[in-house]
């Protein structure tokens, strides 16, 4: 019975999505951009456990600095952020080579054009869960770059088809998690493009190395090498991006220039130089920050600062820890 159930809610789930993206397209720009603002507040009044994990995360980032009432506003705001984000999403089959640029605002993407194509290895443009990531994504598309793209994988396999199929509204190319190393480094060494979320939270056995933020003494967080082992490998421009979604349906794009990183430096150290570069973009507007994310998943055995309630301690991430040269006790690191 409970397989049947799961199925059933799985077939549910994907007519549901299909509806989603049939009607969604149909509505104007300002009504779809409204909607967004009401579903975002019914999401934000709904979701109890992410709005506990968005005051943990708020409160171990900010501490004290934030009253209940700007920390409240956050929170509202980032729900309101996520679900025009995915709500663009659907809408975006309304964007064409022709009008894209009505509604997607770019800045520096002419020096960008220069520089990937002085690139030996191509580019892969970061983001994270702020603002616009899925037009973000779409806007490099139209510009040309020939994206190929690494899609997360759905606990409900039956959706990943309609979010592919959005996500490749401006050209392109959605592609497994499965051997997507191999198949990402063929397409930077052909000059070609790629995208990634510097803090999609991973699993430390898998991808993953560790980057501290929102220092000093900064809250750690598993995130994926790939970009860093790209550039590492490649000489691939790691090309930060930012998004700043408007009140008139409009979103502003601006490609930053790429980041730097000493000489030698090791997949962490470069993976951190990428996290810094965006770090700023994120205190800048925190209301666009995804902060119902368990961004902090993982709490190091010997934590000098406070940590969400939702942190673990993890034997493989402190293996990993040891691996990337992190404290591992007071005065204490592991080369």
């Amino acid at each position: 019975m409970p397989g049947h159930w799961k199925s059933f809610r799985y077939r549910l789930e994907r007519r549901g999505l299909d509806a989603l993206a049939w009607f969604f397209p149909r509505l104007s720009r300002a009504r779809a951009v409204k909607l967004g603002v009401v579903l975002g507040d019914l999401a934000y009044v709904l979701d109890r456990r992410g709005r506990a994990v968005a005051d943990g995360n708020l409160e171990c980032v900010f501490g004290d600095r934030l009253s209940s009432d700007r920390r409240r506003w956050l929170v509202r705001s980032s729900y309101r952020n996520f679900v025009r984000t995915m709500l663009d999403l659907f809408w975006a089959p309304n964007l064409t080579p022709d009008n894209y640029r009505t509604w997607m605002k770019l800045e520096g993407f002419e020096a960008l054009h220069e520089r990937h194509a002085q690139s030996p290895g191509g580019s892969v443009f970061l983001c994270v869960h702020q603002g616009n990531w899925e037009w973000a994504s779409l806007a490099c598309g139209f510009e040309g770059f020939g994206n190929v793209v690494v899609a997360e994988n759905f606990k409900n396999t039956l959706l990943s088809d309609v979010f592919n199929r959005l996500r490749e509204v401006s050209g392109q190319k959605i592609i497994p998690q499965e051997s997507s190393m191999l198949r990402l480094l063929k397409t930077v060494k052909r000059g070609g493009a790629t995208g990634m979320l510097l803090d999609l939270n991973l699993p430390p056995s898998q991808a993953a190395t560790i980057i501290e933020s929102f220092g000093p003494g900064g809250l750690e967080m598993c995130v994926t090498f790939l970009h860093a082992l790209l550039a590492q490998r490649a000489g691939t421009l790691l090309i930060p991006v930012e998004t700043e979604p408007r009140a008139d349906g409009t979103c502003r794009i601006v490609a930053h220039p790429p980041v730097a990183w000493p000489e030698g430096a090791t997949v962490q150290e470069i993976a951190q130089c990428c996290w810094d570069a965006m770090e700023p973009i994120i205190r800048a507007r925190p209301g666009e920050w995804m902060w119902s994310y368990k961004h902090f998943r993982y709490r190091p055995k010997h934590a000098t600062r406070p940590y969400p309630a939702y942190a673990n301690v993890s034997s493989k991430f402190e293996k990993l820890r040891r691996t990337v040269g992190k404290p591992t006790a007071a005065g204490e690191s592991v080369p």
